[in-house]
């Protein structure tokens, strides 16, 4: 991927006013009434979508209606997104075949029965990394495990926004370091750098993180009297989510993985006689239905930010915090600062590792970063506020899912905030630096 390395536009902050909008609307809104559920989000972005079309900007060059109309409608188009919202549908569907066919209670009771009081937790942390690793999306995780997860809540009598914060982790790490996930393409092809160089130089990074993580939750408090003896548990359940494993660990694409899971559960529920053939098409109905306003919120938010680097918004934000890097621990922490901001502004880390690698690249070499260090950097920060974000997908789809605020969700999901405290420290001490270098030199 060629990156352009000229120095970017100085930008206008008038292009953030649409998206500041929307966040002073939605904090101010949630903040008064006392619940962030009472500004639908397709609404506060439906405004934001107004003001973007009303301001002006010095710095962007006067347009018709028609033309902002086009500037919109090519970000709400943006391949990201598009696919965005096909993993939305195709998880929507997998989440209700698979609660349908009991392939949710198959794991849940399986995994009552087989790990102790103690490590049910922690198991569901684990699970939800390797699943996010095999499917390299975290959304595809969050809509198949939050309803186990769910489900574990009500067997044990542990919180739902812990649980739910426990999937949103997990599912972070594999959007985080999964070789097939959208955040890794974008951050190596950006700075230029092997897959395997990158996992090498961010697995350390987040290792303690994980580890702090399983510890943490394998002494939670648990009420182990709670837990109800397991029901039944057909093996055969199971086949849609070990198809997912399987078929990502096997280099398929998200979306056939996923689209082959749906049809082998509706197989099987249908053999099982959990629903009729006539009844499987209604399974698969409700399940994009429960998805449909992420996928439209999905098309807004990228319009509005189409409308924003229009305005000028985004190059103000990447000049503005890159100017004043001084030192390569500066120069890192800019880096992080910026993709951080970025994303929290966009809710899609990948855009923001788009948006922030070529001037990241350009820091790098200047204060001789390497690559795989400057990539793992990127993925790490974006894909950690990714998780945090109570707008943002995961925690949105978490929150819809378990009939809860995302908000509520946001002090459990541990793992996200453990990697911005540990991606904070390796760069201050300078932790991995050396290696990172020795992965650019052979």
């Amino acid at each position: 991927m060629e990156v352009n390395t000229n120095k970017i536009n100085k930008g206008s902050f008038i292009g953030f006013i649409p998206l500041l909008t929307f966040l002073v609307i939605y904090f101010v809104m949630g903040i008064g009434t006392g619940s962030f559920d009472n500004l639908p989000l397709l609404v506060g972005m439906f405004i934001a979508t107004i003001v973007s079309f009303i301001i002006s900007s010095p710095v962007a060059e006067k347009k018709s209606f028609e033309e902002k109309v086009k500037i919109f409608c090519e970000g709400g188009g943006d391949d990201t997104l598009i696919l965005m919202v096909i993993i939305y549908m195709l998880a929507g569907a997998f989440y209700s075949v698979a609660g349908s066919m009991h392939a949710t209670d198959t794991v849940t009771n399986l995994g009552i029965s087989i790990l102790p009081a103690r490590l049910i937790l922690p198991g569901l942390f684990i699970i939800a990394c390797i699943l996010s690793f095999s499917m390299g999306t975290s959304m595809g995780t969050v809509a198949a495990l939050i309803p186990i997860a769910i489900d574990i809540a009500a067997k044990t009598a542990v919180s739902l926004p812990l649980v739910c914060g426990i999937v949103v982790g997990g599912a972070m790490f594999g959007d985080n370091l999964s070789f097939i996930s959208d955040t890794t393409i974008a951050a190596t092809a950006t700075q230029n750098v092997a897959m395997r160089d990158k996992f090498k130089a961010n697995i350390i990074m987040v290792l303690p993180a994980v580890i702090i993580t399983i510890l943490a939750l394998a002494f939670w408090p648990i009420d182990a009297t709670s837990i109800v003896a397991p029901g039944e548990i057909n093996i055969i359940n199971l086949l849609p989510y070990v198809l997912i494993i399987g078929l990502s660990l096997a280099g398929l694409h998200v979306i056939p993985a996923m689209g082959i899971s749906i049809l082998v559960g509706l197989g099987i529920g249908i053999v099982h006689n959990d629903f009729t053939l006539i009844e499987s098409f209604k399974v698969i109905h409700e399940g994009m239905k429960w998805m449909q306003d992420m996928a439209i919120i999905a098309v807004f938010v990228g319009g509005v930010i189409g409308m924003m680097k229009y305005l000028g918004g985004i190059d103000w934000l990447l000049n503005n915090l890159a100017k004043n890097t001084k030192s390569r621990k500066g120069a890192e922490i800019s880096i992080a600062v910026l993709v951080s901001l970025v994303d929290v502004f966009t809710t899609n880390n990948t855009m923001a590792i788009i948006a922030v690698g070529p001037i990241a690249k350009d820091v790098s070499q200047q204060y001789d970063i390497a690559p795989a260090r400057t990539a793992s950097i990127l993925d790490l920060f974006s894909s950690a506020f990714n998780g945090l974000t109570p707008y943002a997908g995961q925690l949105l789809v978490a929150g819809t899912m378990a009939g809860i605020s995302p908000v509520s969700i946001m002090p459990f999901v541990w793992y996200s905030i453990l990697m911005v405290i540990f991606g904070l420290l390796f760069i201050i001490f300078g932790i991995g630096y050396k290696r990172a270098k020795k992965l650019a030199d052979k």
